[in-house]
């Protein structure tokens, strides 16, 4: 084998651990990229579900009968805001308080002070205090109706807190999103930083500029498209694996959602690519040769 022979094969090998380490650079900054909107999505969910487990009692006249309570949860349950709703009666409300108070205070008392109510669930977009004081103006015009119990204190506490997550997360992502389009792109400059010589050589026999450009942004859409593969399968995996320890991880993982994460996991991938491969090949076409050893 002769010694030009050898030089090839080791710029072959040299440039084939070049594509391949570039790739799963990219892919892993694309992973992280997705594990942080993994994240974000779950959090919205998360926190629609402690929005929609918060509660209030409406509290029932006394000579409300079940048909009336009935019909009065029926009305509830038609409307816009309300999740689930639950009819508590005077005997299954003695039986909770005789539970949280060890004793018997219906026996003490002789009679059974308690009301009927219902337990109302409202729906995430409507479990806040302004929307809440205008439910429950509407729900006081029923004549069923005696009173109406809940936590102001818990539902603004609970949504401060939501909030604060939600800016934190966002904050973070948009962080972390910068950082990915730097750390791609510083990759792929080094990537084409390394055939600069190559590209001056086709300058000097009279290619031009798209010409030249081509091979680069073919190659760079397919290293693109080869890194959110990966990054997409290290999701899945991540997310299997999240199953296998959190059985109920996949009931709170929308399908549609999870399809749009991938899915702009996989074109993020090749668009940051091609952009930053365009921007890359673009300086070193200017550069005249003398610069390209500097």
């Amino acid at each position: 084998m002769s010694t030009t022979d050898i030089r090839q094969g080791q710029a072959k090998r040299s440039l084939r651990s070049s594509f391949i380490s570039s790739i799963i650079s990219i892919a892993l900054v694309l992973f992280t990229l997705g594990v942080v909107g993994l994240l974000a999505m779950h959090a919205k969910r998360l926190s629609d579900f402690v929005k929609e487990n918060i509660s209030f009692s409406v509290l029932l006249k006394e000579d409300v009968n079940e048909t009336d309570a009935a019909v009065l949860l029926k009305a509830l349950n038609s409307s816009q805001y309300v999740k689930s709703t639950t009819f508590i009666s005077k005997e299954e409300a003695a039986n909770i308080m005789r539970e949280q108070l060890g004793q018997d205070f219906v026996e003490f008392l002789g009679n059974n002070p308690l009301s009927a109510s219902l337990e109302v669930r409202l729906k995430a977009d409507y479990a806040n205090s302004d929307s809440i004081v205008a439910i429950e103006k509407e729900i006081k015009t029923f004549n069923q109706v005696k009173e109406i119990n809940y936590q102001k204190n818990l539902i603004d506490l609970v949504n401060e807190n939501v909030r604060q997550i939600s800016m934190t997360i966002l904050s973070f992502s948009a962080l972390l999103l910068f950082l990915a389009l730097v750390l791609i792109n510083n990759t792929i400059r080094l990537s084409v930083y390394a055939r600069r010589f190559l590209i001056n050589t086709m300058k000097l026999v009279g290619a031009t500029y798209g010409f030249i450009r081509k091979p680069f942004l073919v190659r760079s859409i397919a290293h693109g498209l080869y890194a959110g593969i990966i990054a997409d399968l290290l999701l899945l995996a991540l997310i299997w694996f999240g199953q296998e320890q959190v059985k109920q991880i996949l009931e709170i993982t929308d399908i549609a959602m999870l399809s749009i994460l991938l899915g702009s996991v996989l074109i993020l991938g090749i668009t940051i690519s091609y952009v930053s491969t365009f921007f890359a090949v673009q300086k070193f076409l200017r550069l005249k040769a003398d610069d390209l050893y500097y």
